[in-house]
């Protein structure tokens, strides 16, 4: 098969969808030595995809959203429904092409056609999106799973979505969980030394890694945090990793209204090298989301050792299976409840962190990129 990975779109620092495209790029070319690859990508994205083998070949096109092209390519659009881009892709001589960013970019392509579909949170939490960004997701979002030939969805949460909110048939969607890198895995503790000493980790801490995107529920666990303090249930502190997003002045406003500043740190968006470490350092890691299509960090916690307490609802209970201690993110309560079950439970904790080493070894990206292949085949043959 001939196949192009459409990876138009993508410039790096996007998170979970990026850890999820740079692991298939590489698992692919590690798995799949029979097919032909074709990136497409942006000319700014080019130098940070890993292409090591020679049936990977890359393509990038001049369309990013701030160059006069892609400027051109918007005000077409919206003046007469016309894709410029269509015309310069239409030439390419593949069997498949794959779209792994959630929408068809372009649509009308006149290849059969993967579509990954990460998540439709903005169907249950419309409040954390502007206006702009829901009409643009209302306007792609659906259309670009009807016109797929093929959905792949990283759980199967997902695929529910799609079947009950999109009316999409369940047979056109085939779920592909996510993996979980080689880099997390059980370290011996003098090699963590030089982390320790570097980010002042000597204290006792829970881990939370998550961009301040208003989902992720950063101050409701602050306040759970406040709870158990109060209760004389937490002797530690509580380790913020991630970008800052939307919500980042709340959370800073609700660690000083809490009194907090000498409980909770925020590290920041560090090194990639540096998150398995802290997994591993970390007494647990909590993961309060309210929404998540697939949740990365409680497969990785979980491969590295650290117990999980995480939230009971989207895709959450799908990857963290009976590995995991589960809460209600809206109550404050019962998220201080289960942190100090972990926390103060010796016994209870080690049970949980094997359990987690064995959930996690399910999920890899080896499989994932297998699983994935069979989906190029199904559709090349239709």
């Amino acid at each position: 098969m001939r196949i192009a990975l459409n990876l138009i779109g993508y410039l790096p620092g996007c998170g979970g969808v990026e850890t999820y495209l740079i692991n298939l790029l590489t698992a692919l070319q590690r798995t799949d030595t029979e097919n032909q690859y074709l990136v497409l990508c942006d000319e700014a994205a080019a130098s940070s995809l890993p292409l090591e083998v020679d049936n990977f070949h890359l393509k990038t096109v001049a369309y990013q959203n701030n160059s006069l092209k892609g400027m051109l390519r918007g005000a077409l659009l919206r003046t007469t429904g016309y894709d410029i881009l269509v015309r310069e892709l239409a030439g390419i001589e593949v069997d498949v092409m794959h779209h792994p960013l959630t929408i068809l970019n372009p649509p009308g392509l006149p290849y059969p056609s993967v579509l990954t579909f990460h998540d439709m949170q903005q169907e249950f939490f419309p409040e954390f999106f502007s206006p702009k960004e829901l009409r643009q997701r209302r306007m792609t979002y659906q259309a670009s799973v009807q016109e797929a030939n093929a959905v792949i969805t990283v759980s199967a949460h997902a695929k529910n979505c799609l079947v009950e909110k999109y009316g999409i048939s369940p047979l056109k969607v085939h779920v592909v969980h996510s993996g979980c890198g080689n880099e997390f895995y059980i370290r011996e503790l003098a090699s963590l030394s030089e982390t320790i000493t570097t980010l002042n980790l000597e204290r006792p801490f829970m881990f939370y890694p998550a961009a301040t995107w208003p989902h992720k529920n950063h101050i409701r666990l602050l306040e759970a945090v406040k709870l158990l303090i109060d209760q004389g249930n937490f002797d530690g502190e509580l380790l913020l990793t991630g970008a800052q997003k939307n919500a980042h002045w709340d959370v800073n406003e609700a660690i000083k209204r809490l009194r907090l500043e000498a409980k909770v740190r925020w590290l920041g968006y560090l090194p990639q090298n540096v998150i398995p470490q802290l997994y591993n350092l970390a007494k647990l890691m909590v993961f309060p989301s309210l929404f998540e299509g697939f949740g990365l960090p409680v497969v990785e916690a979980m491969a590295s050792g650290c117990p999980v307490a995480c939230s009971q609802n989207s895709s959450l209970p799908e990857v963290g299976g009976k590995a995991a201690v589960y809460f209600d993110p809206l109550n404050v309560e019962d998220i201080a409840e289960k942190i100090s079950l972990i926390w103060s439970d010796d016994e209870a904790r080690e049970k949980i962190r094997q359990e987690g080493l064995l959930q996690a070894a399910q999920f890899r990206w080896e499989i994932t990129a297998k699983n994935t292949v069979e989906v190029y085949r199904r559709v090349s043959s239709m």
